[in-house]
């Protein structure tokens, strides 16, 4: 069983020390998840990853299927999710290439799948979503920044937008009186659903532009591209150091 999940992209798998062993499809109740799960090994701990967007890079944020992806996860084992998503940088100092850890979001989304509470329930039930994040995965990865010596930024507001467009200069104008400090498309419902399902979750996101009306320059997805290039880089590193750290026996 696989103790530790990432949902992210595909070039997540080629981590230092990390053996593939298995691609395993998955039936939920809930649908179908985005792709196989991805099973593999670092020393004896088994971690399992999920490509959020399909292994193809094929599936819009509106339409991933968050309720099948979460459950897939907790089925095969996992109890802790940290995601790695592209954000835009909103506040001044979320420049792109950063690492963010956010400890707060808000979902200005709409029309998704966003709870499993919804049908042929014995009560209504609510969740706690007072802190969205996992404090002690939050930690895990700072404390791992830190000790390489990575620029990263602890705490902040995650804005979650409907996509796939991005967004106006005026929507983040908007953001940015909300108290946002960077914005992007899958926040919602992935951590809700972590929360109803009882998993520690935690964002890692990568700030690949700065967000419309923040910067000087059109928006385009050549430059987003180049910045994730060197985001996602760090990320990998970031994860090499501190999944064996989350995989160490309580």
């Amino acid at each position: 069983m696989a103790e530790l999940a990432i949902i992210g992209g595909t070039g997540l798998t080629t981590l230092k020390n990390l053996e593939i062993t298995r691609h395993e499809p998955m039936q939920t109740p809930w649908g179908e998840p985005s792709g196989p799960l991805v099973y593999g090994h670092m020393g004896r701990s088994e971690v399992v990853f999920l490509a959020r967007h399909g292994p193809q890079h094929t599936i819009p944020p509106h339409r991933v299927n968050y309720r099948a992806n979460l459950w897939a996860l907790r089925e095969a084992g996992a109890h802790k999710v940290i995601a790695v998503a592209a954000v835009g940088g909103i506040r001044a100092d979320m420049q792109p290439g950063i690492l963010s850890i956010p400890d707060q979001i808000i979902d200005y989304t709409w029309s998704r799948e966003h709870t499993y509470f919804e049908s042929d329930l014995s009560e209504v039930t609510h969740i706690d979503f007072t802190r969205p994040y996992s404090e002690e995965l939050r930690q895990a990865l700072i404390t791992a920044a830190q000790d390489m010596d990575l620029e990263l930024a602890d705490g902040g507001i995650y804005a979650a937008t409907q996509g796939p467009r991005l967004e106006t200069a005026a929507e983040i104008d908007r953001l940015d009186r909300d108290g946002c400090s960077i914005v992007g498309m899958t926040g919602m419902p992935e951590a809700a659903l972590a929360r109803e399902l009882g998993l520690a979750y935690a964002h890692c996101a990568v700030v690949a532009n700065r967000a419309a009306g923040c910067g000087p320059e059109t928006i385009t997805m050549a430059g987003i591209e180049a910045s994730l290039d060197t985001g996602m880089a760090t990320v990998r590193r970031l994860l090499e150091s501190v999944i064996p750290v989350l995989l160490q026996p309580a």
